[in-house]
């Protein structure tokens, strides 16, 4: 079954030092994820470097779910790449950067993933995965923007 990719891009008016910060400590994704996802942290969450593990609980498709992320590598304050252990996907891989230009930070999501259950998964992304995820990304643009100072989304 194909991968499908889901990236994003915008760019921040401040340092990337400060921009890396933000997305490095593991309670600031519970300030920009929908709260429809009804996202929890699961205990105490990990330092970030490579080789931790983060757990946490969400609803996905309006069912609860567990979540396990493992960071497989880590290159403050250029990049992170955390991949799901555990969670409703059968592949998640998800690449953040944080480029310097202009006075500030683009900052870059690469999402790899795959649903389960071969011909019902690409049916369920049709009908709900694929906005599901640009509407959780609308919503973290919009938090971002609202913690951190405005985006300018890159022009398409």
């Amino acid at each position: 079954m194909a991968d499908y990719i889901f990236e994003w891009r915008a760019w921040i008016g401040r340092a990337r030092p400060e921009v890396f910060a933000f997305f490095a400590e593991p309670r600031n994704l519970a300030r920009i994820t929908p709260p429809w996802l009804g996202f929890q942290l699961v205990g105490e969450p990990a330092t970030m470097a490579a080789g931790a593990i983060i757990d946490y609980r969400l609803r996905w498709l309006g069912l609860p779910v567990r979540w396990r992320t493992f960071i497989r590598e880590w290159d403050p304050p250029a990049r992170f790449f955390d991949v799901q252990v555990r969670g409703p996907y059968a592949r998640w891989e998800h690449r953040h950067m944080f480029l310097e230009e202009r006075d500030g930070t683009w900052i870059e999501d690469r999402v790899t993933y795959r649903l389960p259950f071969g011909p019902l998964g690409r049916l369920v992304h049709a009908a709900l995965v694929g906005r599901q995820l640009a509407a959780i990304w609308r919503y973290r643009s919009e938090r971002i923007g609202e913690l951190l100072g405005p985006l300018k989304p890159e022009a398409g």
